[in-house]
């Protein structure tokens, strides 16, 4: 296995688990082979799932959990009886240096819980953030944080920053990329006391990764100015879930509106503007800031997205954005 990106999978967590986890892995596997498995979860469920593929069974390890977590458990619950889950077991075999990164589509909340019990933070940062890509006009943003903190101050929002740019770097190999915080308007006088603080920061270091735009507003994230767009977990989950619901508003109502002949006529457009808008293709996003890699799947999508989701555990690990973030961060006082 030398050279393999070790990934620790729990193969219980999200819908359709454990079917969608062996199957989108052996999508992966077909695209990519540098990739190995240790599976978490019901030994007699997955060895059932596995015995269907070659491929799969010769590029992984299971190991057998007898609990996992629901979808709708309180991470507090989560937490307490954490300890024989197949997401426990995952994610303590990065503490343990088994793997090197761990992958859930189980629930968030206890994903990100056990986490930060399991794992120590980078030097520098108190709150780890929950990033992800986000499709725009060009090619694709990363939006943190995402829904792990609600509120935040200036040296969140700073440290954000840094590890969003340096996710950025790892992803496309971009040596400085453009960042921006999200605000209710450009002006510099706009937004609160903390976005003000923030903009103060990342406009004077001269310690950083990325080029600092200033402030950006809603109706711009997807128009592919910038590269990385910081905000407060609150207002970040807010714009994901709504810019979803829109993504998919449009897509069914669409083609509601258009009749046989005319969608005939306009396959080739239509096809490209759903695989523009189709959320698997952007799934997996990363706890950043905490010393192990923690990446989160939709727990609703099937195995094409989950697989995308390993392809982006690949690239975090190749591009070693651990040791990224920690030589690009910006040390503010807090």
């Amino acid at each position: 296995m030398l050279n393999k990106v070790k990934i620790a999978v729990d193969a219980m967590g999200g819908e359709k688990s454990p079917n969608k986890i062996v199957k989108g892995i052996e999508i992966s596997l077909n695209e990519n082979s540098e990739n190995y498995f240790y599976l978490y979860g019901d030994e007699k469920l997955l060895k059932k799932e596995i015995s269907n593929s070659k491929l799969v069974s010769k590029n992984c390890e299971i190991i057998n959990t007898n609990e996992f977590i629901l979808d709708d458990e309180s991470p507090l619950s989560a937490a307490k009886r954490g300890k024989g889950t197949s997401m426990w077991k995952a994610i303590e075999s990065l503490k343990n240096k088994k793997a090197d990164i761990a992958l859930s589509a189980g629930n968030t909340g206890a994903m990100l819980v056990i986490s930060r019990l399991l794992l120590s933070t980078i030097e520098g940062i108190n709150k780890p953030a929950l990033a992800a890509l986000w499709p725009n006009k060009n090619n694709m943003s990363v939006v943190l944080d995402l829904g792990a903190n609600i509120e935040c101050n200036e040296k969140n929002l700073s440290d954000f920053a840094s590890m969003g740019s340096a996710l950025f770097i790892s992803l496309f190999e971009n040596d400085k990329p453009k960042i921006s915080l999200l605000n209710v308007g450009l002006e510099e006088t706009k937004g609160n006391d903390i976005l003000k603080k923030t903009y103060t920061i990342l406009k004077s270091s001269k310690v950083k990764n990325f080029e600092f735009l200033g402030y950006i507003e809603g109706n711009q994230i997807m128009d592919g100015a910038t590269d990385v767009i910081v905000t407060d977990g609150f207002t970040g989950n807010v714009a994901l879930k709504t810019a979803e619901g829109t993504a998919n508003f449009i897509t069914q109502n669409l083609k509601k509106s258009l009749n046989k002949l005319s969608m005939l006529l306009s396959y080739t457009s239509l096809k490209k503007f759903r695989n523009k808008l189709d959320p698997r293709k952007y799934n997996g996003a990363i706890f950043l800031g905490l010393e192990s890699p923690v990446v989160k799947s939709h727990g609703s999508t099937d195995a094409i997205g989950f697989a995308h989701s390993i392809k982006v555990c690949n690239k975090i690990i190749k591009a070693d954005l651990i040791k990224k973030i920690k030589s690009n961060l910006i040390t503010v006082d807090g």
